[in-house]
This record gives C-alpha cells, sequence and structure tokens, in this order.
C-alpha cells in the first residue's frame, strides 16, 4: 500500500504558507475572544518520502487571531525542525541539531507560560513558536527539561501547573513532569516501563496522575521492517490503568480490559473512586490495520481505591473522537463534554495508516455535545461535504454555567472549497453559528489545538 494514499481527501496537504489580514466574517465576533485560536497536524512536504505515516506527517501550525469583534489574520506555518528548515533553505532553529530525536512537532500547540509551543511525542522536545507561529527553535523550558515532552499534557485550573507524562519510542520509563506556571519543570518522577508501552494520553484529578498501560507497545520487528511507527497491539499485555498522587512517587495498578485510549475526556476525584472518563476502542494496530476494525466510543472507568476494582461503563455509543472539556473543569467534577463524529472514516483505515477505499461520506461533519447529567448527546451537523475534527471550548466572561461559552472549530466549507472557524454557541449548539471566520485557504484535518487568550 503506498503510504501517500494516508494524504488524500480531507487529509490532503497544503502546498504553500499564507497569511492573510482582515478576513471576511459571517455573524458578530464576541468582542471578548481576544487571542489565537491555532490548530497543529501533519502536512507532510514531499509525499514521496518512503517513510510516511498519519501520525508522522512534517507539522504545520494554523492560526486565526482575533481582536476586538475582528478576525485579524490568518497564518499556517511548518514547524521548522532541523529537516524542514533544510528542505525550505534555511539555517536550523537553535537547538534542532542538539536533540537526540529531530521529529517536527505536529501534534498539538498550547499556550504556556506567555509562550506557545508545538509538541508532539515519543522523545521529542517541544518547538517555541512566535505569536505569529514562526518556529524560535526547540525548547527544554530553560534548562530544566532533560528529555522529550508529550503531546497531551493537562494545565490544572487551580494551579496554573502544566502536568505530563512523557515517554520514549521503545524506552523502558515513562516520567511524569510538572511545568510550573513561570514554565520550568519543578518534579521529575521516573516510573519503570519495561514493556515499551505506548501512552499517547493520560488524565489528571486533584489527587492523581492517571497512567494507561494498554497493549500498544513498541515492536522491533515492525521498526526493523521500515514502519515510520513502529507499534502494534500486544494483548497479552493487558490492560491497566495506574494512579499515581501528584505528591507520590509509587504507582497503584489496576486490571482493566485490554483496549486502546487516545484521548481522555476528563477525570475526578469522587470519595474514594476514582472516575476517567475516555474514548476507548477495543483493539489498536491489529495486524495490518491500523484501527484493527475498532470503532471507538464514549466510556467511563470507575476505580474503587478501596477494594480494587474497575467498573466500566458505556457513556455514548456514537463513534467520535478528539474529546474536550471546558478548561475551567478539568480535574475537577463536570457535566458538560464535546467531540467529533468520526462517522465510519476508521472503518476504512488501511495498512499503516492509508486510508484504503475512503469514500467520499466517510469524513466527519459533525460534533457532539455530551450532557452527562442527564445522558444525552446532541449531535451539531455542518452539512454534507463539510468536514471537521476537534473544537474547543472557550467559556464566556462571567459565566454563570459550565457550558456557557463558544465552541470554535475549523469546518470546512465545500462550496468555496476552503475552511472557515466557525464560533458556536455553548448553551445554543445546534443554532446558527454567532459567527463564521472564512479563512483564505483549506485547513487540512489534523489532530489538536487551543484557544490562547491573549495577555490581559
Amino acid at each position: 500500500m503506498n503510504p501517500k494514499s494516508a494524504f488524500q481527501g480531507a487529509y490532503t496537504p497544503v502546498a504553500e504558507e499564507v497569511t492573510s489580514f482582515d478576513l471576511p466574517v459571517t455573524g458578530t465576533i464576541p468582542p471578548e475572544l481576544n487571542g489565537r485560536y491555532l490548530r497543529n497536524g501533519p502536512n507532510p512536504m514531499n509525499l514521496d518520502e518512503p517513510r510516511l505515516h498519519l501520525f508522522t506527517g512534517t507539522g504545520m501550525v494554523h492560526g486565526v487571531r482575533l481582536r476586538e469583534g475582528k478576525a485579524e489574520w490568518y497564518r499556517n506555518r511548518w514547524v521548522r525542525s532541523a529537516r524542514v528548515a533544510e528542505t525550505l533553505g534555511e539555517q536550523p532553529r537553535p537547538g534542532a541539531s542538539m536533540r537526540r530525536v529531530d521529529a517536527g512537532p505536529n501534534t498539538h500547540v498550547i499556550g504556556h507560560a506567555n509562550r506557545t509551543f508545538a509538541l508532539v511525542e515519543g522523545g521529542s522536545r517541544p518547538y517555541e513558536l512566535t505569536y505569529d507561529l514562526d518556529t524560535v527553535g526547540a525548547c527544554d523550558f530553560d534548562g530544566t527539561l532533560r528529555d522529550g515532552f508529550v503531546a497531551h499534557p493537562k494545565l490544572d485550573p487551580a494551579t496554573g501547573e502544566l502536568h505530563a507524562v512523557t515517554y520514549v519510542i521503545g524506552g523502558d520509563t515513562l516520567t511524569y513532569l510538572v511545568v510550573s506556571p513561570l514554565g520550568k519543570v519543578v518534579r521529575s518522577v521516573a516510573i519503570p516501563a519495561p514493556h515499551a508501552p505506548l501512552m499517547h494520553d493520560f488524565a489528571l484529578t486533584r489527587k492523581y496522575a492517571v497512567l494507561y498501560d494498554l497493549p500498544v507497545t513498541f515492536s522491533q520487528a515492525a521498526a526493523d521492517s521500515g514502519n515510520a511507527f513502529p507499534m502494534s497491539w500486544n494483548e497479552a499485555r493487558g490492560g491497566r490503568i495506574g494512579l499515581l498522587p501528584r505528591s507520590g512517587t509509587e504507582v497503584r495498578w489496576f486490571d482493566v480490559d485490554p483496549c486502546w485510549v487516545f484521548h481522555t475526556l476528563n477525570a475526578y476525584d469522587q470519595g474514594n473512586t476514582v472516575v476517567v472518563d475516555v474514548v476507548r476502542y477495543p483493539q489498536m494496530f491489529a495486524g495490518a490495520e491500523l484501527m484493527g476494525n475498532s470503532l471507538p466510543t464514549l466510556d467511563r472507568w470507575v476505580i474503587d481505591t478501596v477494594s480494587g476494582k474497575v467498573t466500566e461503563t458505556r457513556l455514548d455509543d456514537h463513534p467520535q473522537e478528539f474529546p474536550v472539556v471546558s478548561p475551567a473543569v478539568v480535574t475537577g467534577a463536570y457535566r458538560y463534554g464535546y467531540s467529533a463524529v468520526t462517522s465510519d472514516l476508521l472503518r476504512y483505515m488501511g495498512p499503516a495508516g492509508t486510508l484504503d477505499g475512503l469514500p467520499v461520506d466517510a469524513f466527519s461533519d459533525s460534533l457532539i455535545k455530551h450532557d452527562l447529567d442527564r445522558q444525552t448527546a446532541t449531535v451539531r451537523g455542518f452539512g454534507t461535504g463539510h468536514y471537521t475534527s476537534e473544537a474547543y471550548f472557550v467559556p464566556a466572561q462571567n459565566a454563570r454555567t459550565e457550558d456557557d461559552g463558544y465552541v470554535l472549530a475549523y469546518v470546512f466549507d465545500p462550496e468555496r472549497g476552503a475552511t472557515d472557524l466557525v464560533i458556536l454557541s455553548g448553551q445554543d449548539f445546534t443554532g446558527a453559528p454567532i459567527a463564521t471566520v472564512h479563512l483564505p485557504t483549506r485547513v487540512p484535518l489534523g489532530f489538536h489545538g487551543s484557544w490562547i487568550p491573549d495577555p490581559a
């Protein structure tokens, strides 16, 4: 199977970096939204690369800046790893040549300590970006980050600390890190992991870092065969969840049925239990298929720290991914979550992350709002031919309820052949958009992003 087929349809890369000012808007942008909506994802520069893979494509960050009710600019920029800089005929950015792994971050983009970082996992350091998305260079948090970072850190809204669980592909240790509000690593805990698990995400409560030790592990055979992402399903490993006290060093492990989790919705402590809500797959990387014909659902684990028992419950059976909550409720009890409908996309994921025989309507044109108190899921579609992936929830100023705010998402408009930044009301989720910002180009389907407000 030709690996370049992973980058077709909605994943087709864009070929140019674009800068556009004074973007047209339908509706009214809430004037309190002052900042940037950024999104990262794979955008290979050369589709003939022999080790091309959907999960390892060169990172490109897309961003829209909003200020005082206007959409001031759109920019897209490749993250300048050493290889990208060389391809573009530019000098390598500081730190790029000193890192043990030079993978251009393609998975996430966040703001922390008044800085902007593009992220990837597996042993690579974050890359710092300027406000305008140019690459500053690889970052070690002012000399405090010993090795690599992670794609899914968790920001504790109460402390302003950034928490992460890192790994190196093929390594035998996980590391729990805490980054202070000033952007320095202030805590590091090594966790033995001799079977080299893939840990894409974790969960954070007010008491614990929650670790997912699931049966996707490094495969030396896959690495030897030239697989750009050498991971495989290893059901003999079983599955377990670990609770690491945020102030401790010892992990307590709890057995669960074998499964796979890319992403956490949220987690919180409830008496002697820990509640963890995740998008769960029955299997992953099984045989030649990336997803193993395994559709994801929204599930809940309740970990009883007294009995040691884990109870599993299905919250919603829509195939879905990219779950998010309001950043204000991370680590705490909550009511609302948002995710993207995956439709039948994952049924067509073929070998090595390719899209084999993908039909036109396989891409998601819908988002979901979950009301976990009422046990309802409201689907908000954008129309045939549109596609969207992850959304982001921004709380309103002086929000009166958890869903009082705005849902931001990049949505491809087939009539324009370009992408819009759509701003929905969190409370009127299926109503007309509050505002639609019309971008000058298409934003390929990608991975994760953030709303980064301007400093007050």
